[in-house]
Formats: structure tokens, C-alpha cells, sequence
């Protein structure tokens, strides 16, 4: 059984309104948008999901990374993997627009940071959903931050303060 191709998904920000659009015509209002010097902080809550209570995103446009981490709903529950993916971000004035790439690395804490998404990322390319430049800038963007990472010993907050991001991610 092959991957199933998906068109790329595009996400827009407005970050007056605070307001999240996604490619599917679905929008949320978030609880954060705050723009930073290293991108964009947001987080949003997440009712639909049984398992989380809110969704925490940044979007890192000089390194072509968007990072995400779901609050679990529960204290006492087991937190999941942050995810990095690889994105093409363009900014104009109070919108963000981000297409994702297909592409990510979930990098746990404690343990080896792992490339995903991969099966996807495969089939959006035989399926010419994803185009040589976006293939090849997604491709570049992981391998270069999952040897980062590696660097780092996996850990999540050592490459932020690398990076010079000194804020605090929420998984950690």
C-alpha cells in the first residue's frame, strides 16, 4: 500500500486578527500570536482532540522550520515528541504564509531525533505535488538541522540557545 498524495498545505497567519487559516478553508483564533525576533510564537487550542488541550507553534523563517508541540489535555499524561518541520515561510506585512514541505524530524527529548513524514514526503514528489526546489530545500533544512540537533545531543533547548533563541519551549 502506497502513501496517499496530498496537496501542500498551505497555513496563513494574520497576525492582527489573530487568526489561523488553513488550506482546507478551517481557521482558529489563537490564544497567542506574537511576533519575535527569530519568527512567529503562537498557540491555539485544540477542542476537537481528546488527547490534547492546545497546540503550540513556531515558525522560524530564517531556518525554514516550523516547530510544534500538542499540550496534552492531562498533567499526569505523557507528553509527545516536538516536531520540526520544514517550510517555506513569506511574510507581507501582517500576514504570514507558510507552505509546509512534507518533511520533519520528531525529536523526542531524551532519545535520537528521527526524520518523518518521509512516506508522505516521497509520494508528494513522485506525484509532482512537491516540485524539485521545494523537495530539494525540504531534503537540505532536515539533514542540516537533524545534524545540528545531533550535535546538541538531541536536546531541543541546547540547539534553541544555539540558534539564539533563549525562549522557553513548552516540552521542556
Amino acid at each position: 500500500m502506497g502513501a496517499v498524495i496530498t496537496p501542500q498545505l498551505v497555513d496563513v497567519v494574520d497576525t492582527v486578527s489573530a487568526v489561523r487559516s488553513y488550506s482546507g478553508g478551517t481557521s482558529r483564533h489563537l490564544s497567542t500570536c506574537r511576533v519575535e525576533d527569530w519568527g512567529l510564537k503562537l498557540e491555539c487550542p485544540t477542542p476537537e482532540d481528546p488527547f490534547s488541550d492546545s497546540e503550540v507553534t513556531w515558525l522560524m523563517p530564517e531556518l525554514g522550520l516550523r516547530l510544534t508541540h500538542h499540550r496534552p489535555r492531562s498533567r499526569h499524561a505523557r507528553s509527545g515528541p516536538s516536531v520540526l518541520s520544514a517550510v517555506r515561510v513569506q511574510r507581507d506585512g501582517r500576514a504570514w504564509r507558510t507552505t509546509d514541505l512534507l518533511l520533519g524530524l520528531a525529536v523526542p527529548g531524551g532519545t535520537t531525533a528521527r526524520i518523518v513524514r518521509s512516506e508522505e514526503f516521497a509520494a508528494a514528489v513522485a506525484g509532482r505535488v512537491l516540485g524539485p526546489g521545494d523537495a530539494d530545500q525540504a531534503l537540505r533544512t532536515v539533514h542540516r538541522t537533524l545534524e545540528e540537533i545531533s550535535l546538541h545531543r538531541h536536546d531541543l533547548r541546547s540547539w534553541l540557545v544555539h540558534r539564539g533563541i533563549y525562549d522557553a519551549w513548552p516540552s521542556l
